[in-house]
């Protein structure tokens, strides 16, 4: 290899290269014979060269140029040579050069393709993830992950010079389960025992602030073990940020700037900041999703006050349950027929809605639908929800909840269907003044929105225990372009108020102790006030590249299934493994029985 060694890569040449002889290693990209006049392009990841085999060169170089299959790897050297003005490429960085071949190499033969290296592999997923080699060869995902390169330097770039530190917190910890399922790791050493993989670093980067770093982050790979979806894997990794003496507006301010910092040098892009911020309530009510798109103007909207005067007993029924009307106007270019509103009714349902109502407004009134219980209404309920002639109005009747959400989905399937969004633009926006506490009718008792750590809002701190459904926790959610992009919150650091927020949930103080007693006593030892958040570095990298799952942004992701394609894991292990470990397995009945 070292007399064939490279001395350019495929993206470096240009026109002031002309007449300098050179060594290119690479992938043949594209070969073509042109009458004896043969052309290759040769590619690396720095990006492409024209190889040029004159009519006039030996003939077997010729023949060798011939025998070249894509994906061959070779050593080409030549000379550099202008191309003709007609000839010159705009789009190809190395456009307006080729290089004269004098020899070729072949370093490393390749079989027959299963699908195209290109812009983008067409091949199906699935595929695409068994020859991952394959399609991270392609320019598309050699961008996205020089992409999460750069995003995650200009991170530690900007959290380095605001004085945080990088610290590593174990990846080896104790189960303390809530949320989604924990991955166990066996102990050897201590057989009948377990290690549990972070979900995240959420206790020790608390104890960290007690131990006086001030602030802390890593980019931290985490674990939960529930199923896969476009914007979550099994394994993610998030940037995690802990700050001491806080509160959420310095939390806020802190990683607005970071993400401008990030996206003016990863992406040239000029964020504006700081952030919209929007209460919960306000979120829910008007788009429905605690993650809103806030990109298209589309809003849900009250319907209630149209019921009274109406003949429709279902909505009555619902209002004096004390359930929520909810109603969305779809602007007249939609034009949307039968068949696509009954496929809108389907997201609702899907969302937990019993139906969605409709009606349209036409010249002579309303029509279609529900329009006969409110035909005296007409000017009602243009009136009321600022519905034109051509307009197509939803409703969904259920409790509030449901209401907001089932229709706040039908809402980003129209956003989507009726192209509302420039889809290059971003939008973020900060959620606050979440419930602390929400009701698990399953259950019946309390259970935490976000996680047991947050600090309630101080003036509900004197009656919390009173009706925990109307306490506000200090925590807060940005998202973006519909997408959750972080988490976070002000931490409870007075172990009495966390003891408290422990028996709401139905934890007492034995299973506390059991479960985080380490923290609690931390706790006890003077820790500061402290708030953090933890941006989904996946999610992050997702929308910056213009994809629609973090699949696209991960080198090796695992499929919907949590298989990894490249090496089928998991898999099984002798039994030797199991023995060392005092483990064995019990045989699971067959679900087809």
């Amino acid at each position: 290899m070292e007399q064939h060694k490279r001395t350019v890569t495929c993206g470096e040449l240009r026109a002031s290269d002309e007449g300098k002889s050179v060594v290119l290693n690479g992938w043949v990209h594209r070969n073509r014979d042109h009458g004896g006049v043969h052309f290759l392009n040769v590619r690396d990841r720095y990006g492409l060269t024209q190889v040029v085999i004159d009519e006039a060169a030996p003939q077997s170089l010729k023949e060798v140029a011939a025998e070249l299959k894509f994906e061959y790897v070779v050593a080409i050297e030549g000379t550099v040579r202008a191309r003709p003005a007609e000839m010159v490429n705009e789009e190809m960085e190395t456009g307006a050069i080729e290089v004269s071949a004098t020899s070729i190499h072949v370093l490393t033969r390749a079989k027959t393709l299963p699908f195209m290296v290109d812009e983008r592999a067409e091949a199906r997923e699935e595929l695409r993830l068994q020859y991952r080699y394959l399609d991270l060869r392609s320019f598309a995902m050699q961008r996205n992950i020089k992409l999460r390169h750069d995003v995650s330097f200009r991170v530690r770039e900007y959290l380095h010079e605001h004085g945080f530190y990088e610290i590593e917190t174990p990846t080896l910890i104790r189960s303390t389960p809530e949320g989604a399922r924990d991955f166990l790791v066996p102990s050897r050493l201590n057989p009948g025992t377990f290690y549990a993989l972070p979900q995240s670093p959420q206790l020790y980067k608390q104890i960290l602030m007690v131990s006086g770093f001030d602030k802390y982050f890593q980019i931290a790979h985490c674990f939960r073990d529930e199923d896969a979806r476009g914007d979550r894997q099994l394994e993610h990794t998030q940037i995690d940020i802990e700050m001491s003496f806080v509160g959420k507006d310095d939390v806020f301010g802190m990683l607005e700037g970071m993400l401008a910092h990030v996206f003016a040098h990863a992406l040239g892009n000029d964020l504006a900041v700081p952030f919209e911020r929007l209460p919960y309530d306000d979120a829910m009510n008007r788009f429905g999703s605690d993650k809103p798109d806030l990109r298209f103007a589309l809003e849900l909207q009250d319907a209630s006050s149209l019921v009274p005067g109406s003949n429709f007993q279902v909505f009555k029924s619902v209002l004096e349950s004390g359930g929520a009307i909810k109603a969305l106007v779809v602007p007249e270019k939609a034009d949307y027929s039968r068949k696509q509103i009954t496929d809108l009714e389907d997201v609702a349902k899907t969302y937990g809605a019993k139906g969605l109502a409709w009606m349209k407004v036409t010249e002579s009134g309303l029509d279609g639908g529900i329009s006969k219980f409110f035909a005296e209404q007409t000017d009602a309920v243009r009136t009321t929800l600022g519905a034109q002639e051509g307009d197509l109005i939803l409703f969904v009747a259920a409790s509030w909840k449901t209401a907001c959400t089932a229709l706040g989905a039908v809402r980003s399937r129209l956003g989507r269907d009726l192209e509302l969004y420039d889809p290059s633009e971003f939008r973020f926006a900060w959620i606050v003044d979440f419930p602390l506490f929400e009701w698990d009718e399953e259950n019946e008792k309390w259970e935490a929105t976000h996680h047991m750590f947050t600090m309630p809002q101080e003036h509900y701190l004197d009656s919390m225990e009173d009706d925990p459904g109307a306490v506000k926790g200090d925590l807060y959610d940005l998202v973006c372009n519909g997408v959750e992009l972080a988490s976070g919150s002000i931490r409870i650091h007075d172990p009495d108020v966390q003891r408290r927020v422990f028996a709401i949930v139905g934890i007492p103080e034995e299973e506390a102790l059991r479960r985080f007693g380490f923290l609690l006593e931390a706790l006890k030892y003077g820790a500061p006030p402290h708030g953090g958040i933890a941006p989904g570095l996946d999610r992050l990298c997702m929308l910056m590249a213009g994809e629609n799952t973090i699949r696209e942004v991960i080198a090796f992701p695992k499929n919907t299934m949590g298989v990894s394609s490249i090496d089928f894991s998991p898999a099984e292990v002798d039994t030797r493994q199991l023995d060392e470990l005092g483990l064995a397995i019990i045989p699971q009945p067959n679900k087809e029985e």
